[in-house]
């Protein structure tokens, strides 16, 4: 009876860890078997997994404050590393795990009205769960060939979504997807590989007890963290974003830039934490550092000059990957920085989901997304146009957002590494500081342009109808974005329970 006690002790949350698993995997399945009610399933599914992720949040934390753990584990059938797969629960985990199923929520709910109807929903409701599921899956696992498992899971089922509109610049967008997903995932199997050769175990808390500074260790880390990268669109690897986004449909475009390159992120970050950082060097930081700066620039550039609405927003993806890029350096300079790259994944996932959702909404109003004829529907459209602007406003970095605390944060650890410091090392944070300033004025100048048509004087044309779902989910993700900035001390608490964590 004491387990069932609050606090709850570790084999609760371990059950619940595994129901939450077993949800995530159970849904899609059941979706494929009954196509026609794969909605329903879906909706049901997400809603429920949700509001366990809440529950376990607040339940770990609970457990965290009376016994100070760090992190829960479940071993699949009772069978303990190195035999059995196990999977892993922590602040990071939820945090990501919460984020996925907002943005899923709400995707699905602008889906209903995106693709009404009911053949077309057969095949689209599917797949969409499969990566919603695979995101889930991939987040609690914490075994590292069972991470490339949920990675081909996600990356399939995303790729088979972008081609869902069966045209020429969907096959070649879902074409170009896939063969920078398949190179990045043989990337990162390739480094497992490696990693099971040196060491014999494939779970990622033994690797960490175990890992080395051995030469197969320094191959694995570039290897998998390169494929990673790729998938998450790091400049130059990003060939693949626009097209991608440009052909997809709205809510998986937003699923693709609010969470799937989110995800990359996590388990660049939960890699680092556990196994790589120890490996980091002068040259390899700078690099990705360099990476940063050029990707906020080379995307922000090109969401200036970009000719249609739905490539502005995946060229700003780009830029804002940057931002997380540039945190990277930060991690061996000031290793208890790493929940900055975090906040920044939340600020960029909402936002952004809430611009591409809505950026399809307009689209599907006037039949097409180009820029220099989207005025008429734009002045018709405030709902979305607010949805835009108000998500933008967290995308430039504006106070009370969850773009501003971001942003602060970030400039915050730079100014704390410079301080003390040579000259050098100032000069440095400062050109930093400077592009991540500079960067908040291409994105106030990219979101302006989305948004600016809606302020000219002109006629208003509202265009085809379109169901409701379609402006209320994009602005509740606006929204979302902005309240972000209010539960910033929430939200570090959470991340604090990281196990690994410096």
């Amino acid at each position: 009876m004491t387990d069932l006690a609050w606090p709850p002790g570790p084999e609760v949350l371990a059950l619940a860890l595994g129901a939450f698993a077993g949800l995530s995997l159970l849904v899609p399945i059941l979706a494929s078997a009954w196509p026609a009610q794969a909605h329903r399933l879906g909706l049901a599914g997400i809603l429920v997994s949700g509001i366990g992720a809440l529950a376990l949040a607040l339940a770990f934390a609970a457990h965290h404050a009376a016994t100070g753990a760090d992190s829960v584990r479940l071993a699949l059938g009772h069978w303990d590393t190195p035999l059995g797969i196990a999977l892993h629960l922590d602040g990071l985990t939820l945090v990501m795990l919460l984020l996925n199923a907002v943005v899923a929520l709400a995707g699905s709910l602008y889906a209903l009205g995106y693709i009404p109807e009911a053949a077309v929903r057969r095949q689209f409701w599917p797949l969409w769960l499969w990566l919603w599921g695979g995101l889930n899956l991939l987040l609690v696992s914490g075994d590292a060939f069972n991470l490339y498992i949920t990675l081909e899971i996600v990356s399939l089922s995303a790729v088979a979504l972008v081609a869902f509109a069966g045209s020429a610049d969907a096959v070649t967008g879902a074409m170009r997807y896939l063969l920078v997903n398949l190179l990045g995932s043989l990337s990162f199997l390739l480094g497992v590989a490696l990693l099971y050769g040196q060491y014999g175990v494939l779970d990622l808390h033994t690797l960490a007890a175990a890992a080395s500074l051995a030469p197969a260790t320094h191959l694995a880390a570039a290897l998998m963290l390169g494929g990673l990268l790729m998938k998450a669109a790091v400049f130059p690897l990003h060939v693949w974003l626009a097209t991608a986004h440009s052909a997809a449909p709205a809510p998986v475009s937003g699923m693709l830039s609010g969470l799937v390159v989110a995800a990359m992120f996590y388990l660049v970050l939960r890699l680092w934490l556990w196994l790589f950082a120890p490996l980091a060097n002068g040259a390899f930081v700078a690099l990705i550092g360099l990476l940063g700066v050029a990707a906020l620039l080379w995307g922000s550039l090109q969401a200036l000059r970009a000719p249609r609405l739905k490539i502005v927003a995946a060229y700003s993806t780009v830029a804002q990957m940057g931002y997380i890029a540039l945190v990277i350096p930060l991690l061996v300079l000031v290793p208890r920085a790493w929940p900055v790259a975090v906040f920044f994944a939340l600020a960029h996932g909402l936002a952004k989901a809430a611009i591409l959702m809505a950026a399809g909404t307009i689209q599907k109003a006037a039949g097409h997304d180009r820029m220099n004829q989207l005025g008429r529907t734009l002045r018709a459209r405030g709902r979305t146009v607010f949805a835009i602007g108000l998500a933008g406003v967290s995308l430039m970095g504006l106070p009370l957002t969850g773009g501003f605390i971001a942003k602060y944060l970030v400039i915050e650890a730079g100014l704390r590494a410079a301080t003390g410091t040579g000259p050098l090392m100032t000069l440095w944070v400062s050109l930093w500081v400077g592009s991540i300033v500079l960067g908040g004025l291409f994105a106030t100048a990219y979101v302006l342009r989305m948004v600016a048509p809606a302020f000219q004087q002109g006629a208003r044309d509202p265009g085809a109808p379109v169901a409701a779902w379609m402006e209320w989910a994009p602005l509740a993700l606006a929204v979302a974005a902005v309240l972000l900035g209010l539960l910033g001390n929430p939200t570090l608490a959470l991340l604090a329970m990281t196990e690994g964590a410096p």
